[in-house]
């Protein structure tokens, strides 16, 4: 991770607010009319820092379509991946809009509104790979770049039982490593992956393969992660993500990002 990125990060932690004193308990008699957002800020396109140190992306942006639609004020605060579930938890923040697919084993954790995108998974290679496919034969024993605690991290150990799967604390970080020839493959998201290889970092490499469609692992799209009890809340988002769809606005967020339809069957 950038030296940049960790000062910023440590910056948006010292100005959260401590959170309410029972993490579980309902929100049925609550008024919602402020509500913290919390992101990872290391995603691209999905949610990242501008080189301004500002939040970007698709994520980003349809939180904000969907507060103004619910008609709250939302800030965002930014939190590591590995403990941003934690972070919710504890009530530092009271959402997380990050791309965190809905999963039975998030699920046990945290409370989940209806999906507002869904995009497969995928796998790149470099240029010059002398993969041709991604089966388990092809990648037994080759290097395969995830991030941990993601879903693509899972799918790589479950489909490629052969293979050294290595996990990095963020995308950036395995992107690197692939660029210098420190893995073999890399699986992410096919959005991220596509977007990535359009930049000039990503020149180096190429998607060999979408990865197959299994909802047990890769759940039912990514959904906004809520405190179980928030029930209130995740009322509040699901008819919000309804209205933005009907409405128009989430055509108007997505078309700034991608050229087809992102929230999938």
């Amino acid at each position: 991770m950038h030296l940049i990125h960790r000062l910023l990060l440590a910056t948006a932690a010292l100005a959260i607010v401590a959170g309410p004193a029972s993490a579980q308990e309902s929100d049925a008699d609550k008024t919602w009319t402020e509500i913290r957002i919390g992101t990872e800020g290391a995603y691209p396109p999905f949610n990242f820092l501008n080189s301004a140190g500002e939040l970007e992306g698709f994520d980003i942006d349809i939180t904000r379509a969907l507060c103004t639609q619910m008609q709250v004020t939302c800030t965002f605060v930014t939190s590591d991946w590995d403990g941003i579930i934690p972070a919710l938890q504890n009530g530092r923040f009271d959402a997380i809009v990050a791309s965190m697919s809905i999963t039975p084993e998030r699920s046990e954790q945290v409370l989940f509104t209806n999906k507002y995108y869904n995009t497969p998974g995928a796998i790149a290679v470099p240029k010059d790979s002398e993969l041709t496919e991604a089966t388990p034969e092809a990648l037994a024993g080759k290097v395969i770049g995830v991030q941990g605690g993601t879903t693509h991290s899972q799918a790589a150990e479950f489909f490629f039982p052969d293979a050294d799967v290595r996990v990095y604390p963020t995308a950036e970080e395995y992107k690197l490593d692939i660029e210098n020839g420190r893995v073999d493959a890399v699986s992410d998201d096919i959005v991220v992956l596509s977007e990535w290889l359009k930049s000039d970092a990503g020149a180096c490499c190429k998607v060999l393969a979408q990865m197959p469609v299994n909802e047990d692992i890769y759940g039912q799209g990514a959904g906004i992660a809520l405190r179980k009890g928030s029930d209130k809340l995740k009322s509040m988002f699901d008819e919000a993500i309804v209205a933005i769809r009907e409405n128009g606005e989430y055509q108007k967020v997505q078309a700034k990002y991608f050229d087809f339809d992102v929230y999938g069957d």
